[in-house]
């Protein structure tokens, strides 16, 4: 069963909202980063990266950086500018981009259920950007990023979203990239308990985006538990904040590839090469997003191809089968050398959201080849995970994003 309780979040004082609110801290460089908060002083990424606080010859990992963040986040607590709710609440939290919406239950979740496998992980994390959350966390003693969860669609759950948008919501504001933001607060004891016992119900839920946080929420837990041993678990920092969505709402978009050479072949002897691993038809110059699973779009001397994999080379096992693993295993490892993607300097990954544009505006400048792809399922994320397996990294492009500011989970 999985533990998914109410919380007294901080949230934006009433106005502030849509001042507050801002893209994860991992979307923005530096610099970046420093231009947003010059725009907007309120922006919470000052907070999530108080580098920007600093000249640039401070490290951004430097401990008085952690310490600026908790100083100006206490601070805006302080002021009023972050009220908490008086009772434990869920909280519903809606987003719309291009004219689709998605309304996920903003919660805590229990560190206990991600240590035992109730809440289950498709990608590694790395070591060094989990210490930069860990750090961010135990400094703030708050926990400011949600974790993005999901879960097969149950339709107490729906019903009861259904019901609870019939009211006005306590925030609605449009955000600079035209998602709509939308927040509703569930504070009736009924629906609680409603809430509560369905999530019981499930042995199940996944971590869509946000593995870092979610490891670094939990190794903030398991330190503060060697600290205190008498610790009860009801203690806040024994849950991380979370926002869950059902399955049927989400939007994965596509994760593509671009390759800065081809390995020391001429482009007709690289495109020779593919044909005799998939079927390959000239396109154009039009750019050529793949219409089905199995299916790429390639992108070689200002011509777009539709590559196409025999789906009877399928082999059952979750992760080989998944698109990015086929062009990988098939191509960018045996014909372009590339055996770590994680690693290897010739290949970058350009988020669906920038649009195959981009991949043009790359061949153009320093790539030769680029590749288009085939969004990853969610139930192909569910099958990767319940196989106790991990998925390739850059698998997945979850939009929209949620925002940090607009909940934090206060574990003091």
């Amino acid at each position: 069963m999985a533990v998914i309780k109410p919380f007294r979040a901080f949230r934006p004082k009433k106005g502030l909202e849509d001042r507050i609110a801002a893209l994860p801290y991992d979307v923005y460089n530096r610099e970046e980063a420093l231009e947003v908060v010059q725009k907007e002083p309120l922006s919470f990424l000052k907070i999530d990266r108080a580098e920007t606080q600093f000249s640039p010859e401070v490290n951004m990992y430097a401990d008085c950086v952690y310490e600026k963040a908790a100083s100006m986040l206490h601070e805006m607590m302080d002021k009023g500018e972050f009220v908490q709710d008086e009772n434990a609440c869920y909280y519903l939290y809606e987003l719309t981009m291009y004219g689709r919406s998605q309304t996920g239950i903003v919660a805590v979740a229990s560190v206990d259920d991600y240590c035992n496998g109730v809440i289950k992980k498709h990608e590694n994390t790395r070591a060094d950007k989990e210490l930069d959350r860990i750090r961010h966390v135990d400094t703030c003693e708050a926990q400011t990023g949600p974790i993005f969860l999901a879960y097969r669609n149950e339709k107490t759950l729906s019903d009861l979203v259904a019901t609870c948008k019939e009211q006005s919501p306590v925030y609605d504001f449009v955000s600079e990239d035209e998602i709509r933001h939308r927040v509703w607060v569930i504070s009736d004891i009924s629906a609680l308990s409603t809430i509560e016992t369905a999530f019981a119900g499930m042995n199940r839920i996944y971590i869509a985006d946000g593995h870092h946080r979610c490891a670094s929420a939990t190794r903030v837990s398991l330190k503060r538990r060697e600290e205190h041993p008498d610790f009860t678990g009801d203690e806040e920092y024994n849950y991380f904040l979370s926002v869950l969505f059902p399955d049927s709402e989400l939007m994965i978009m596509d994760y593509n590839r671009v390759i800065k050479d081809l390995h020391g072949m001429t482009p007709a002897d690289f495109l020779e090469k593919v044909k005799k691993i998939f079927s390959v038809t000239a396109v154009g110059q039009a750019p050529y997003h793949p219409s089905k699973k199995g299916e790429f779009g390639m992108l070689l001397e200002d011509t777009w191809y539709k590559l196409n994999v025999d789906q009877n080379s399928q082999t059952g096992d979750p992760v080989a089968d998944l698109d990015v693993s086929i062009l990988q295993n098939k191509l960018l490892e045996p014909v372009l050398g590339i055996t770590d993607p994680k690693t290897d300097s010739r290949i970058d990954f350009v988020g669906g959201i920038r649009g195959l544009d981009e991949l043009e505006r790359r061949c153009k400048q320093d790539a030769k080849v680029a590749f288009s792809m085939y969004p990853t399922s969610i139930q192909e994320l569910f099958a990767v995970a319940d196989a106790g397996m991990l998925m390739p990294p850059k698998s997945t492009w979850f939009e929209p994003k949620l925002r940090s500011g607009i909940f934090i989970h206060d574990i003091r």
